[in-house]
């Protein structure tokens, strides 16, 4: 991924490792996420270079929500879904700026869904532990595996709501496949 973020810019990074003391399963995910390795101190393209097999091979289901209570929603809906998903944050005990912070997400979401995702989707929300969950599912297909994980380029019109998202949330799990996308938010209580 930071190789994808970091493309078209003036940046060296080095990443050391212990391939004396890794594991080989380790080893091999360093060679298939970096393009280039010093073994030695020789410079070799690395041949097992495969980043799009890499970002696949993270872009796993997530797990069912526990007991979730879940609002459809269609574009004349959105209001209604924000005002339901804020109701039901506050009743699971979510309050002040967190409470602000899951209405602005659930906004940017359900508009995303709206925009880019078939004008539909369906949103979710529960608890784990002392979090508070949401989760915007839609039929659309997020195909930049950073969408909302760096800036949008200056003057850019758009592409700012999932990094907003990224920004209010504790955590952001996304997955994405050809059937649809669900971004899921956490945010402590």
């Amino acid at each position: 991924m930071i190789n994808a973020a970091f493309r078209g810019r003036e940046v060296t990074i080095l990443c050391p490792y212990d391939a004396d003391g890794l594991d080989e399963k380790v080893l091999a995910d360093a060679y298939a996420t970096h393009p280039l390795v010093i073994d030695e101190g020789r410079e070799l393209a690395s041949a097992a270079y495969s980043p799009d097999t890499v970002v696949a091979r993270y872009n796993e289901p997530l797990a069912p929500p526990p007991a979730a209570v879940a609002a459809a929603f269609t574009v004349e809906e959105l209001s209604a879904v924000r005002h339901f998903m804020v109701r039901q944050a506050e009743d699971l005990g979510l309050s002040g700026v967190r409470l602000q912070d899951l209405a602005l997400l659930v906004a940017e979401l359900t508009t995303n869904s709206a925009v880019h995702g078939g004008g539909s989707g369906t949103a979710r929300i529960w608890t784990e532990g002392d979090q508070v969950v949401c989760e915007v599912q839609d039929g659309g297909r997020l195909v930049d595996p950073l969408a909302g994980r760096r800036p949008a380029e200056r003057g850019q019109i758009g592409g700012r709501g999932l990094l907003l998202v990224h920004q209010l949330s504790d955590l952001v799990r996304m997955h994405t496949s050809e059937s649809g996308t669900t971004v899921r938010c956490y945010l402590s209580r």
